[in-house]
This record gives C-alpha cells, sequence and structure tokens, in this order.
C-alpha cells in the first residue's frame, strides 16, 4: 500500500532525523526523505525506545497478531514492517478507527501516534498510542494463507509474493542484503573495481557443460508454425503460376521496345514487370520456410539464433574479470551465477549469487589471506548488524550458527597442504568414511567437515592440490605433480571458498592444456 498524499508535520520528519542519528551511526540518513519510521529504529535503540517517550511519530507495517480488549473499547497491534524481526506494540482506540477492521492478521497500516513507555515489566521499552489512521488494507481473515501458526518453508514455495512477511523468510532477505552490503564493503575498502560481468556468455566457463541455453530459436520455431497455419506457404502450381506472369510481363516490355513505343509506356510496363518479379521472389522465399527447428548438414542451424551461435546462461564471470584484472588489478564480479546439473540437493542450486575477486601480481598466498580477511569479515559483520535475525535462525534452525559465526570471525585458520591432509585422514580410525580417502582424489564434504569440525575445530584452508583434479590454468609447483590452488573449509558446511594462483608461464600452460 502507497500513500498517495497526506498532511505531515515537520516535526514528525525532524523526529526520524533524530531517531536515526541516534541508533546506527554508520547508517545513511534515509530519514532526509522519508516521514515514516522504521520500526527498528524505535525498538532496536539501546535503550528499547524509552528516550523516544511522548515523540510523535508516522509508522507503517503489517499486523502479525490483533486483539480487541476492554470490551472492544480498543484493540492491540503488533506491527511489523521488516525492518528487524521485532514488532512494535501499537494501541488503537474504538474511537479512532473501526477496530475489527484492524485486528485480523496480515492487515496493512499506516498510522499516527504518540511513543508512550510501557509499565516495568513488559517485553517491550515502549508502545505507539495511535491518534489517527492514516489509511488500511484490509484482509480477509479466512482466506489470508499466512496464519500465526508456524508454517513449513515447503508450503511457503507456494505463496511467493506472500512470503516474506513471514519470519524466517524477512531473516533471511535481512541477512543476504547485509552480506551483499558487506561484501561491497570488503573488496572497496580494499581497492578492488567491482566489474559487471555478462549473464548471457558463449563461453562454457567451467567446461563441464551442464549449462542453461539461451535460445529464441523454439519460441521463433512457434511464431514459424502459426504463420504457415493461417497463412500456408505457396504451392508449386501458385509459384508456376507467378512465373508465367513475370515471363509474360517480359515478353510485354521486349514488344514494346521492339515497336518502339514511347518511352512512357516502356517505362509502365517494366513497372509491371518488376512488381511480378518482386511477387515471385516473396513467394519463392515463403516456399522454402518449414515448420520445426531450423536445420543444416542434419543439426540446428544456430546461424539462425538471435547470437548467430549457441548462448547460455553464465556458470562464473571468471574470464572475463581476468581480463579486466590485467588491466586494473584488483577486481571482483559479484552477480547471478546458473548451473543446470540434475542433482537436486541442498548443495547444488540452479541459480545463486557468485563472488568472484581477481588479484593481479598476487600468489597464492596473497589469495588465501584474501579469503581468509573476506570470511572473517562477513562473519564479525552478521554478529554486529543482524545478531536479532541470527537470534531466530538459532531457535529455529541452527542452534549453533552464532557459535560458529563467532569462531570463524576471531580464529586464525589454519593451513594445511593437501599431502599432509589426506594423511590425517587416512590415519583416522574411530569413522568410516563413506569415500575412501587416498591421494588424488577430490575431497567429499565428509572429509573436509571431518577436518574442520573434529582435527581442527577451526577452519582450515586447504592448498596445493594436485593437478589431475583441478583446472589447466592453475599454476603448476615445482613437484610437477600438484597446483596452486586452495579451498577454504568451515564447520558444518565444508568447502565455503575455492581458489588459485593462475599460471602465468606461457610454455607450461600451452602443453598443459
Amino acid at each position: 500500500m502507497a500513500a498517495a498524499d497526506g498532511e505531515f508535520s515537520s516535526s514528525s520528519s525532524e523526529l526520524v532525523k533524530q531517531i536515526s542519528s541516534t541508533t546506527l551511526s554508520d547508517e545513511p540518513e534515509w530519514a532526509q526523505f522519508s516521514h515514516r519510521v522504521l520500526v527498528k529504529t524505535i525498538i532496536s535503540r539501546p535503550d528499547g525506545g524509552v528516550g523516544l517517550d511522548g515523540k510523535k511519530v508516522i509508522v507503517g507495517g503489517w499486523v502479525k497478531t490483533g486483539r480487541e480488549q476492554g470490551k472492544g473499547t480498543f484493540a492491540f497491534l503488533e506491527l511489523n514492517d521488516g525492518s528487524c524481526p521485532g514488532n512494535l506494540q501499537v494501541i488503537i482506540d474504538a474511537g479512532v478507527y473501526s477496530l475489527s477492521s484492524l485486528v485480523a492478521t496480515g492487515t496493512c497500516v499506516y498510522v499516527e501516534g504518540e511513543l508512550k513507555k510501557t509499565p516495568e515489566g513488559t517485553r517491550q521499552k515502549v508502545e505507539l498510542k495511535v491518534s489517527k489512521v492514516l489509511e488500511v488494507g484490509i484482509v480477509d481473515s479466512a482466506k489470508y494463507p499466512v496464519p500465526k501458526t508456524k508454517l513449513t518453508l515447503e508450503f511457503l514455495r507456494d505463496l511467493v509474493h506472500l512470503r516474506p512477511r513471514t519470519n524466517t523468510i524477512s531473516a533471511v532477505a535481512r541477512i543476504r542484503n547485509a552480506l551483499s552490503y558487506a561484501t561491497h564493503t570488503f573488496f572497496q575498502k580494499h581497492g578492488f573495481l567491482y566489474v559487471h560481468t555478462p549473464i548471457v556468455t558463449t563461453s562454457d566457463c567451467e567446461g563441464a557443460g551442464e549449462m542453461f541455453q539461451v535460445t529464441t530459436l523454439f519460441s521463433d520455431a512457434e511464431k514459424m508454425e502459426k504463420e504457415l497455419k493461417e497463412n500456408p506457404p505457396p504451392s508449386a502450381a501458385d509459384i508456376e503460376s507467378a512465373n508465367l506472369l513475370v515471363k509474360e510481363k517480359g515478353d510485354a516490355v521486349a514488344q514494346k521496345k521492339s515497336e518502339k513505343a514511347s518511352k512512357d509506356v516502356i517505362k509502365a510496363s517494366v513497372a509491371e514487370l518488376t512488381k511480378a518479379k518482386e511477387s515471385l521472389s516473396k513467394l519463392e522465399e515463403r516456399s522454402k520456410l518449414k515448420p520445426g527447428l531450423p536445420q543444416k548438414d542434419g543439426k540446428i542451424d544456430y546461424s539462425q539464433d538471435f547470437f548467430a551461435r549457441q548462448a547460455f546462461l553464465t556458470v562464473s564471470g571468471q574470464l572475463q574479470v581476468e581480463t579486466y584484472a590485467c588491466a586494473l588489478s584488483s577486481v571482483y564480479t559479484f552477480g547471478p551465477t546458473f548451473r543446470a546439473e540434475h542433482s537436486h540437493t541442498s548443495r547444488h542450486l540452479a541459480e545463486f549469487w557468485m563472488i568472484e575477486p581477481e588479484i593481479a601480481f598476487a600468489d597464492l598466498e596473497d589469495d588465501m589471506n584474501c579469503a581468509e580477511a573476506y570470511v572473517k569479515f562477513l562473519s564479525q559483520w552478521l554478529l554486529d548488524h543482524c545478531l536479532d535475525d541470527m537470534e531466530l535462525m538459532v531457535k529455529n534452525y541452527d542452534k549453533t550458527a552464532i557459535e560458529r559465526l563467532k569462531l570463524v570471525s576471531s580464529t586464525p585458520f589454519e593451513r594445511i597442504t593437501y599431502t599432509d591432509a589426506v594423511k590425517l585422514l587416512e590415519n583416522v580410525t574411530e569413522k568410516k568414511f563413506e569415500n575412501k580417502v587416498e591421494w588424488g582424489i577430490d575431497l567429499a564434504s565428509e572429509h573436509e567437515r571431518y577436518l574442520t569440525e573434529v582435527i581442527f575445530k577451526k577452519p582450515v584452508i586447504v592448498y596445493n592440490y594436485p593437478k589431475g583434479i583441478k583446472a589447466f590454468y592453475m599454476r603448476l609447483n615445482d613437484d610437477m605433480k600438484t597446483v596452486a590452488a586452495m579451498d577454504v573449509l568451515v564447520p558444518k558446511v565444508g568447502e565455503l571458498v575455492g581458489g588459485s594462483q593462475r599460471e602465468e608461464r606461457i610454455d607450461v600452460i600451452e602443453e598443459r592444456y
């Protein structure tokens, strides 16, 4: 619901600035263009909002719970605007507005009132006493599909337009927003330039071949089939008639010239011939149209496609961003990537956002240092800016999430070579791995988690992997068996970051590929 117009006092706008400046000092003054006060700027203050007692504000949000009290003389609303997981308690008297229109879960309200300090011992330190209801978006409680009861994530997949109103999805949205902001903050702080790489590409960056294809051939074929059905192609007889007409008009032109007709007469005759030839050309062109995909030498003819060749949704911006690193030194790309793997597990997403930094004049140690600093920075950022949302995740989904964030943000990462990691895993006797451990294998998730959760009990960086399981462009080490590649492993997840030093010796890389 958007307010089209309204009367707002200047004191309300000034209060917004005051509230904003007294909460998170590093946040921008969003209040400069808005009369509305975010719920978080009230209840997330260190004093819980007590210092705002007596202040008049305008708030908007959606009713989480509502109940009439005092035999229908007033109502309590728990109002949430998505700015934080907490709700603002709102009190409305029956004389201000019809209470039955406000109390249903999901109702959208936009109200003006005065903040009041609540009695000692109550959960919230401050509540809003409404003096004026500016707007209401009513809800039919019998049909509203997001009740106050806990809902499964599977159920919410069918309520895409309403699921952001739930505690879980709204918390995930705020966490993702914080991590995105922190990502840009980290790389900008360290002198990286943000590069926008293509989403549609003709390059198979990782060589796996499991990519989503982008094509107009199917839609073009459907249009063609519809067109040919409504306007069938000409028959052989139609083309023969058109040929005869061209011959007839050609003979007429020759006749006029032999008779030494006037210039205007000959010109008119030539015009008729030209028109007949054009009609024949169009008929011949249409006669070649066939339903289905265009073919050439028994294969799909991609020269007829939009890009005149096969194109795909990107699996990585690495190839493009590497070219910028060779001109701008430190760069990163951060955007959506797509994988068409037929593996429907929590570790294989069809679409996800990936951060890909590239650093010129750097070695593997620089790469590991950057990855460790970045992961620590993001973990601390969540603790500093999303603790309330993370507490909700701990309560409902992951009991140790905050503990792990604290561990990752404050503990130096262990660094171990792939060879030494394999030796440690081979000596494990108290656990039987599903995947056999031996030098040369690509470590499975169970191996990675055992290293970080059991052996070292902290984040681990494994480096110098066998060349046979890594890409050809990774720098070959002096042992001729391993390459300068690394993976950052964290508890409960396993691999979180992968990276490598690129091969800069042209003779070596030419031989390898």
